[in-house]
């Protein structure tokens, strides 16, 4: 049977939730992050199951408390066991489901395929050991369903690539190539190993657009998202003055040199790029790349800076017509590095 990883905005069961805790670096300013985690329950519940991960389940609930109508809080799962950190994006499964009209008509759930990789925290930058044992017990608790296949052999972090739901993997040199990810593997075998494991029909390298202040060593979904109708949204060069401008006006020249599996060139949509925000003297890696597809919906990150804000969400509307579009204050998150998309995984129908 062939399978395929279906593009986000491919109908989904859940969204996965890794809660933060005092034990995780969100600790300086976890009532702001927990106030964030509750908003977007409470946004993505409206439309879809919430799997929320967390030690505890008495933090979820008082968190939630009285703010989940009752009709919806059947839509609230939580599974209790250790974490280290939140980054679901990068320690939950990627799902592949059998390239058939068969499942598009309602297969069995269980011919879903959980690829459940390696998660090594970004090359061995932070601890992740608990993280990486995260998609093992939602198998074993059948909290997922579908068919565990462990990669234990293979680092891959869901930020660094993108699907189009059509065969084509998108990634970035700068992350698969990084150190501590699969060396002593080339770009050639790396390249392989995603069209095996992926079921991949081909692998489009991007090699420029490295955000300031990203410590995932260039994930892919902080600066280019894929969208229906061969489309590709993308973080735009930005001021002349940012030094980042030479890096993504060379994204930019790349990515329109792209063309489709069909011979044609994908439509381009920019996203501006945020005024700077800092940190205790520290560039956080600010983007509006870092959205959410729900059924019927996308989570859009804003960083209150209402002329930006106004033309990202502008720009996501122009790529998903169909959907409401909600913003989320992202300001909190950046803090850490990441942002929605990377604290979130989805999982197609069937599988939560």
């Amino acid at each position: 049977m062939r399978y395929i990883l279906p593009a986000e905005w491919y109908p989904q069961s859940g969204i996965q939730l890794t809660w933060p805790h005092e034990g995780t670096d969100w600790q300086p300013y976890l009532s702001d992050i927990t106030k964030t985690f509750v908003e977007m329950v409470c946004a993505i519940v409206r439309f879809e199951k919430v799997l929320i991960v967390t030690p505890s389940t008495q933090i979820v609930e008082e968190a939630l408390c009285g703010l989940i109508p009752e009709y919806l809080r059947k839509r609230v799962i939580i599974h209790v066991c250790d974490t280290n950190d939140t980054w679901a994006r990068d320690h939950g499964a990627l799902t592949l489901l059998p390239d058939t009209d068969d499942y598009r008509k309602g297969a069995q759930q269980d011919d879903a395929l959980l690829l459940d990789f390696k998660f090594n925290g970004w090359g061995e930058k932070f601890p992740a050991d608990l993280d990486n044992l995260i998609t093992s017990h939602l198998c074993a608790a059948k909290t997922l369903h579908g068919t565990r296949i462990a990669h234990d052999d293979f680092v891959l972090e869901g930020g660094s690539i993108e699907s189009d739901g059509k065969g084509t993997i998108f990634t970035t040199s700068q992350c698969l190539l990084a150190p501590h990810r699969n060396q002593p593997l080339c770009r050639e075998e790396i390249e392989l190993q995603l069209k095996v494991r992926l079921h991949a029909r081909r692998i489009v390298w991007l090699d420029h657009g490295n955000l300031l202040g990203d410590d995932t060593d260039g994930h892919i979904d902080t600066i280019v998202r894929t969208a229906p109708d061969d489309t590709l949204l993308y973080l735009d060069s930005g001021d002349r003055d940012d030094p980042q401008h030479d890096d993504f006006n060379a994204l930019e020249r790349q990515l329109r040199c792209l063309v489709t599996t069909e011979g044609k060139p994908y439509r381009l949509l920019p996203l501006p790029m945020p005024d700077a925000i800092f940190d205790e003297g520290e560039r956080l890696p600010a983007t509006y790349a870092n959205f959410l597809v729900l059924n019927d919906a996308v989570l859009c990150p804003t960083y209150a800076q209402p002329h930006h804000d106004r033309d990202a969400l502008q720009a996501i509307a122009a790529a998903f017509p169909h959907r409401e579009i909600i913003p989320i204050d992202a300001r909190t998150i950046i803090r850490q590095h990441g942002s929605i998309h990377c604290l979130t995984m989805q999982y197609p129908i069937g599988v939560v």
